[in-house]
Parts: C-alpha cells; sequence; structure tokens
C-alpha cells in the first residue's frame, strides 16, 4: 500500500468523520503502525497540500492539514461507487456518450476515459462508451468547463437480451474481473470467523481494515454493476460485495477505537 493512498484512506473511512482535519502528530503515528517513516508522512501531506486536496494551518507549534472542497467532493464520490449497488429492474435503455477531443489534448482524452470508466462506462468503441445507469448528466458537468471536449448523449435498445449480453462482454473484461472476485473471496471470507469474534484489536485491527478497502476499492474503476440479466452465470461480484460490506463492518468499531487512541495520545504528548 502506497503512503499516498494511505493517506486518502485514512481520511475517507476515518478522519473525514472527525471534522475533516488531523494534526501531523496524529498521522504521523497512525502512518507508523504502516511502517511509514515520518519524513514520509511530510513529503506526502505536502505534496497533498500543493495539489489542493488539503489545506494547512498553525496551531501553536502544530501543523493541522485539513480537507478542501474539491477533497471533499472526491472522498463522497469514491465512497459512493465503493458502497453503493443499483436496486431494481433494468430498463433495458442504454445509455451512451460519444466523445471527441482533439489529438492534441490526448491528456485530457485520457481523464475522460478514467471519468467515464469511474462512473460504470465501457467502451464498445474507441469513443463510443454505455452503460445500463443513466450517469451522462455526471459526465457532462465534470467537463462542462472544457470546450474541446465535446460530448454526445443518447439512449438506445438493442434487438433484445442476447444482443444485450454480447454488448457487455464487448465493452468489459467480465471474466477477467470475475476472476478476481474470486480471488478477494477466497482471500477474505476465510477471515469473517475471526472478524465476528473480534481477535483483531488496536493497530491490527486497522491495518486489516485498511487492506481490505485497498484491495476492494479499485474494483469500482472495473465493474459496471450490471443488471443480473447482463452478467456471465456464477458471478462472483455481488458475493464479493457483501463480504466487504461485512468485514469492513465488522472491523469499524475497534479500527476507529485505535484511531481515536492515537488521537487522544497525540494530543496529551502536544
Amino acid at each position: 500500500m502506497k503512503a499516498r493512498s494511505l493517506v486518502f484512506d485514512l481520511f475517507g473511512d476515518y478522519l473525514r468523520y472527525r471534522g475533516g482535519e488531523v494534526r501531523l502528530r496524529t498521522l504521523t503515528a497512525l502512518m507508523a503502525g504502516f511502517d511509514v517513516p515520518e519524513t514520509t508522512v511530510r513529503v506526502v501531506a505536502t505534496r497533498l497540500r500543493k495539489e489542493g486536496w488539503l489545506a494547512s494551518r498553525r496551531d501553536g507549534r502544530e501543523t493541522t492539514y485539513v480537507l478542501t472542497d474539491t477533497a471533499w467532493r472526491l472522498l463522497d464520490e469514491g465512497r459512493s461507487r465503493i458502497f453503493d449497488r443499483a436496486t431494481g429492474p433494468w430498463d433495458g435503455q442504454w445509455h451512451m456518450v460519444i466523445y471527441s477531443v482533439p489529438e492534441t489534448e490526448r491528456a485530457l482524452r485520457e481523464q475522460l476515459r478514467k471519468k467515464l470508466s469511474w462512473l460504470g462506462f465501457g467502451p464498445l468503441s474507441s469513443s463510443v462508451w454505455l452503460s445500463p445507469h443513466d450517469r451522462t448528466a455526471q459526465v457532462k458537468a465534470d467537463f462542462a468547463d472544457r470546450p474541446s471536449v465535446r460530448l454526445d448523449a443518447f439512449r438506445a435498445r438493442s434487438d433484445g437480451v442476447g444482443a444485450d449480453r454480447d454488448m457487455a462482454a464487448r465493452s468489459w473484461d467480465l471474466a477477467g474481473l470475475d476472476r478476481d472476485y474470486a480471488a478477494l473471496l477466497a482471500a477474505y471470507r476465510p477471515r469473517l470467523g475471526r472478524y465476528r469474534a473480534g481477535e483483531l484489536r488496536g493497530a491490527q485491527a486497522l491495518v486489516e481494515r485498511m487492506r481490505l478497502m485497498h484491495d476492494y476499492r479499485l474494483f469500482p474503476f472495473r465493474d459496471p454493476d450490471l443488471p443480473p440479466e447482463l452478467l456471465p452465470p456464477g458471478w462472483s461480484g455481488r458475493a464479493a460485495h457483501e463480504v466487504f460490506l461485512e468485514a469492513h463492518g465488522l472491523l469499524r468499531a475497534p479500527a476507529e477505537e485505535f484511531v481515536d487512541e492515537v488521537a487522544d495520545g497525540a494530543r496529551e504528548a502536544s
């Protein structure tokens, strides 16, 4: 787990619920549980401030880092994509985005593709992306201030469920995704007994919960959250999501207790 990702995950799962801020001393103590040295924590925090994800202020001799509005929005959006799943029947409509970006703006094109993937769109062809969910407004809003990006949105139906399944198989690597979900299940399902018994406490609970989040949080970039009728037989994704939610919930209390203990200890030492 990289130090930068750890800082984001600490804010996303813990510090955002404690005012969205943390003293550098507390952050350093928490990161020590992952064998991240103080010098690295200082470098990462400084970079995140320069990039606009964190702001800082001085509290006496202490430096406190605070989430910016941009970071709050990113964490809110990320939490929704990680924890939420579509419910209810699919209406059979595909939501399609056709984009055009000048060749001179390749970085912008890549940014657009990453956003489409994050929102659950898949590439039916190089510039035609589709999703069973109506999220085209989010794409348009995020690139409304980029005049070089042209976006056209459509709704469409195929000839039937057979064609729908074929389009889904062409737009996403569902077989590879299913294998990775199965691997996640094999890793974490056997651990649920220990989690339920409360065997993990203190720093061990925090590290385990953060590792779980690290292992799971990249799936929403790849998983379009397709309706059941479009998924391959024996799909592992839903079971993996349920195991993730249960494990994340079971580890919550001991992990949060440890975060509070570290924060209290840092305040007393200052």
